[in-house]
């Protein structure tokens, strides 16, 4: 069934074969809007303020498992300024070129709370369209990221350029005359087209979301043949799966989990996947308290030094202390900036004009960098953990006549050095040891924990929050069992979830 709620029906001009208007107040008192865990809602209440009936009609939806636009955290987040601007970094360009065309007549003029007079856009957004077609595509990319039916995005242009002022949902009242045959004829597009219950093309009680980014290659944390045996895990174990990319952010809603196999950033849109899958309820992996901690090489080093984990010496450097660190550092040592993963954004320098040319590089990137001595191994141990457990455990040697595991100077597979698999009951028990007590200050996700050992001693390195899960080399010992055994962990959390909220 699919509902389009408001205050009062006549508020909802049209009427359709593929919807059903009803009453907030039929939505939230009657059985059978309570019962039936098959609806659709589409809600275009006056008001979305907190605990008004608008807010509730969004909020006891997802209790009741219903899918509903807009979802709670849709409203919370178009009420933020800054978490608007946020998410729609990355359509500064499209607004700039859409907006910098607009006509004279489409333009006002608005004072700012500074007494400014700027330019003002205004542009109302329906089922994703716009009434001019000029401005559809940038409407269509705000409704990706704001999955409201009707939204009002306001533009303005105090420094020379446009930007956003706000983006706000709006009830069926609020659209002007003019424009409701418009809004009548998107509606019943959108209703008439959309299939809102993707689930019932296979038996499988649950869907999962797969986000990756083609555009990787072969530094994707999963190559293609892990990517195909994640999803027959998944569809082994419960799941419907559908692999999306950054442009399907206003599907995450459709689905009970979201697994992310692209290289993950905090200030980066699959930590925006993550934050807005949380925020729905779905299970994830990656978690967004586990990007954060894992993106940041200052926060681990400062936690491994309070949980008294062994690490190589580290000292953090800032623009005032680089006098200081030089002198005190021995050579070579390694520098890296704070979110540097798989070996990007690490450098080794052997000298103290390196480091000095060096710290004022990377503290132009960031006001604090990490500093440690540098161990060199042969290899490094990966110790795979998820919730807790230790899956696989693997030696990545270092590339041919090179420091690192992989050398970015050379092309080809001749930059990544060799590999070597091993079960987890015959690795050393210190190494599981110090991996598992690792991970678990950081959650209960899926981290690869890079260690080096010297002797009998062992250095934790740092932990992965999107470990490499690649066909044919983390998975050499448990084979297909590996996967099944990540996937059987999210269906037994969507599982618990369900039930209850079904208790």
């Amino acid at each position: 069934m699919i509902c389009v709620v408001v205050n009062n029906p006549k508020d909802w001009f049209f009427h359709s074969s593929h919807i059903r208007v009803v009453s907030a107040k039929d939505y939230l008192t009657k059985d059978e809007f309570i019962q039936d865990k098959n609806i659709k809602v589409f809600n275009l209440c006056r008001s979305y303020r907190y605990q008004s009936i608008g807010y509730y009609v969004s909020l006891l939806a997802a209790a009741r498992q219903h899918k509903v636009m807009p979802t709670v955290a849709t409203i919370q987040e178009m009420k933020t300024q800054s978490v608007v601007k946020v998410l729609t970094e990355d359509l500064e360009r499209l607004i700039s070129t859409t907006l910098e065309k607009a006509p004279p007549s489409d333009v006002q003029e608005t004072k700012l709370s500074s007494g400014k007079n700027v330019p003002m856009f205004t542009m109302r957004i329906y089922f994703g369209h716009t009434v001019r077609k000029d401005y559809e595509r940038l409407g269509q990319a705000i409704f990706s990221i704001f999955q409201a039916p009707l939204i009002k995005a306001v533009f303005v242009k105090p420094n020379g350029h446009w930007e956003v002022q706000s983006i706000v949902p709006i009830s069926a009242n609020e659209i002007p005359d003019a424009e409701k045959m418009w809004v009548v004829e998107f509606a019943d597009v959108y209703f008439a087209t959309k299939n809102f219950y993707h689930k019932k093309r296979h038996s499988s009680p649950y869907d999962m979301a797969i986000l990756v980014n083609p555009e990787e290659g072969s530094d994707a944390p999963s190559n293609t043949k892990a990517l195909q045996k994640f999803e027959k895990a998944a569809e082994a174990v419960g799941f419907n799966v559908e692999f999306i990319t950054k442009d399907d952010y206003s599907k995450i809603a459709e689905f009970d989990a979201l697994f992310i196999r692209e290289t993950t950033r905090v200030n980066h849109h699959t930590f925006r996947f993550a934050q807005r899958a949380e925020a729905e309820g779905l299970v994830v992996i990656d978690d967004p308290l586990s990007i954060i901690r894992c993106s940041n090489k200052v926060y681990l080093a400062e936690l491994m030094h309070r949980a008294r984990i062994l690490t190589p010496k580290t000292w953090i450097l800032h623009e005032d202390n680089t006098e200081k660190l030089v002198r005190e550092v021995s050579f070579p040592c390694v520098m890296k900036q704070p979110d540097s993963s798989f070996s990007r954004g690490v450098v080794k320098v052997n000298d103290e004009a390196e480091f000095l040319r060096e710290a004022e590089r990377l503290l132009d990137m960031s006001d604090l960098i990490v500093v440690q001595e540098f161990l060199p191994t042969s290899f490094d141990w990966r110790v795979g953990v998820l919730n807790g457990e230790a899956l696989y455990v693997c030696k990545y040697y270092m590339a041919s006549k090179h420091w690192q595991i992989v050398n970015y100077a050379k092309e080809g597979q001749d930059k990544y050095g060799r590999f070597e698999t091993l079960p987890v009951e015959l690795a050393p028990r210190k190494l599981i040891s110090m991996a598992l007590k690792a991970a678990r200050l950081v959650g209960k996700g899926l981290y690869g924990l890079d260690i080096k050992q010297v002797g009998d001693q062992f250095y934790l390195i740092e932990i992965n929050d999107n470990p490499n899960i690649d066909a044919g080399i983390e998975d050499k010992i448990l084979r297909d069992r590996l996967y099944r055994h990540i996937m059987q962990y999210f269906a037994l959390e969507v599982s618990r979830r369900k039930n209850l909220l079904s208790s």
